[in-house]
C-alpha cells in the first residue's frame, strides 16, 4: 500500500515522503495513529501543492536576501556614541546597535543575531561587520563609530 507520511517515523520514513509499505503495517500502525494517509490522487495532489508552496517560500526568501545584499554592498553605517576619557565609549557598540542603524540608514531590516562584528567596538573608528542574510548569502558592511 502506498502512503504519504504526515510525521517522521523512525526507521520507516520522513514527513511528506511517499512510500510503499506493507498493507498490515499501514492499516494497523500508520493510519490509526495518524502518522500517514493513504496515497489517493486527492492526497497526492495536496502533497504536491504543499511541496510547491514550500519551494516558492524558499525562492522568495532567497530573492529577498539577494536584494538586501545588493542594498548593503559597499555601504557604510554611521553610529553615534558618547565617550568618556581617552576616546573610550560608555559601554560598547553591539550588533543590536548596528542592526538598528542599518534599518534607519539603509532601510534593511536584519536580526541582530545575524550580524557578526569583527571585534568588540569600544572606541571611535571604523570597523567591519559580516551580515548573514540567508544560508550562503552574506555581505560585509563598514561600521563607523563617531562622537554624538
Amino acid at each position: 500500500m502506498k502512503v504519504i507520511y504526515l510525521q517522521d517515523v523512525k526507521g520507516s520514513g520522513k514527513k511528506g515522503e511517499l512510500k510503499n509499505v506493507a498493507d498490515g503495517y499501514a492499516r494497523n500502525m500508520l493510519l490509526p495513529k495518524g502518522l500517514a494517509v493513504e496515497a489517493t490522487p486527492e492526497n497526492l495532489n495536496k502533497l504536491k501543492g504543499q511541496q510547491d508552496s514550500a519551494q516558492h517560500k524558499i525562492d522568495m526568501d532567497i530573492q529577498a536576501a539577494k536584494d538586501a545584499a545588493a542594498k548593503l554592498k559597499d555601504k557604510k553605517v554611521i553610529i553615534k556614541a558618547k565617550a568618556g576619557s581617552n576616546d573610550r565609549l560608555f559601554g560598547s557598540v553591539t550588533s543590536a546597535n548596528v542592526a538598528e542603524a542599518m534599518n534607519e540608514q539603509l532601510g534593511v531590516q536584519v536580526d541582530k543575531k545575524k550580524i557578526a562584528l569583527s571585534t568588540d567596538i569600544k572606541n571611535f573608528g571604523s570597523y567591519t561587520a559580516a551580515v548573514k542574510l540567508y544560508n550562503g548569502i552574506s555581505e560585509t558592511i563598514d561600521v563607523e563609530v563617531v562622537e554624538g
